[in-house]
């Protein structure tokens, strides 16, 4: 069977972290853009203009992007027997994709729900309940049905309890079983709150656990430098002095060492989100690019010893970068899995990255491939930061 693509039909599993994403709609005009800056002052009301309710979480975001994108994909996630969890699935139906199959259903849990205060100009702000997310592991992987697949893309273990207790003893279980099954693997983080539980963890312990098993590493280089480098993360929360701090970093100084170190680690594909600067991609040898999942059979002339910044696009507008890293991500495995040469797969990924801050949610504003060819082609102008 071939995709849309022409290449042979490749399948992929996204599991991992889900929610129900609340998003309040914030006027446009510059006084009430200032007056939503002090949103969180005691007694302060401020007039929003509707509301934007979506499935988030890496399953979501990144799974029925690729759905949409045209992958063969399968989404697994836990919910809980409430409202919110029957609320997913609607959306997810809504979205496309039936859910009511795969989805893990737990009347012990609550679903997952989070409250994205997304205010034109300034950084989001998100309220979240981790909810059946806690309780989400090894065992809730049918291993029967994923050997079916070529690729497993896991999202956000890093808010996840079970998976990230013990230096990561679940995670590192998972990624070990499905490696050894023959397919290509992702993993992609969230980043955490510092005073938190995650926060407190021994996350380059962790990651250099889990490394050895990942094929496809897709985190954005913020969460990264947290968890590998905090010195250097502090020097950039102190560079930045409350400004993106993206903006301020140097390819060659500040995310490079970041790469080498996780190739140091075992990592064989880096795919590193910088924001919206673009995305920096980086390669392993021959020899470690061989060794990527039997299934998806990369060519190493193709794919070894690569590096690549590619800058963003310049959107219309922007409205949420809720769900861009992860949209990205989806252009991304979906390009893998059609068969496109590695340069490719970036300039999809920056694109739909591009195309989904014009939109309150991860989904709606999302391109076909020929569509954002047909832009690019026509002269589409790169971000110059």
């Amino acid at each position: 069977m071939k995709n849309a693509n022409g290449s042979d039909t490749k399948k992929a599993i996204v599991a991992g972290h889900i929610c129900i994403d609340i998003t309040p709609k914030f006027p446009r005009s510059e006084r009430e853009i200032r007056e939503a800056g002090e949103l969180l002052k005691p007694g302060k009301l401020i007039n929003i203009d509707g509301v934007s309710i979506s499935t988030g979480g890496a399953v979501a975001n990144t799974g029925l992007a690729m759905n949409r994108l045209g992958a063969d994909v399968k989404l697994l996630g836990k919910l809980g027997d409430d409202d919110f969890g029957r609320l997913v699935l609607q959306v997810m139906e809504r979205n496309g994709y039936d859910g009511r199959e795969d989805m893990i259903i737990d009347p012990a849990s609550r679903t997952s729900y989070t409250v994205a205060i997304a205010i034109p100009g300034i950084d989001r702000i998100f309220l979240h309940d981790p909810g059946a997310n806690n309780t989400f592991g090894y065992d809730d992987l049918d291993f029967s049905e994923l050997e079916k697949a070529d690729l497993f893309h896991f999202g956000y273990p890093s808010i996840m309890r079970r998976m990230y207790l013990n230096e990561g003893e679940e995670l590192v279980s998972i990624y070990r079983k499905v490696s050894s099954l023959g397919l290509a693997t992702s993993l992609d983080l969230a980043a955490v709150d510092d005073s938190s539980e995650a926060g407190q963890q021994d996350w380059k312990a962790i990651l250099k656990k889990v490394l050895p098993y990942v094929d496809f590493f897709v985190p954005s280089v913020e969460e990264l430098c947290y968890m590998l480098d905090r010195a250097r993360y502090d020097e950039w929360m102190e560079r930045a002095d409350g400004k993106d701090v993206t903006l301020m970093l140097d390819i060659e100084k500040d995310v490079r060492p970041l790469a080498d170190e996780l190739l140091s680690m075992g990592a064989k594909v880096l795919m590193i989100k910088c924001g919206a600067p673009g995305i920096y991609f980086r390669t392993a040898g021959r020899e470690t690019i061989e060794r990527v999942g039997k299934k998806l059979a990369l060519d190493p002339a193709e794919w070894a010893d690569q590096e690549i910044f590619e800058k963003s696009y310049k959107p219309s507008k922007v409205l949420s970068g809720t769900g861009a890293g992860d949209t990205s991500i989806a252009a991304f495995l979906t390009a893998v899995l059609f068969g496109r040469k590695p340069q490719d797969a970036i300039r999809l990924a920056v694109a739909t990255g591009t195309c989904c801050v014009e939109a309150y949610d991860s989904l709606s504003g999302l391109l076909s491939f020929e569509e954002l060819e047909q832009k690019i082609a026509a002269g589409w102008e790169k971000q110059d930061f």
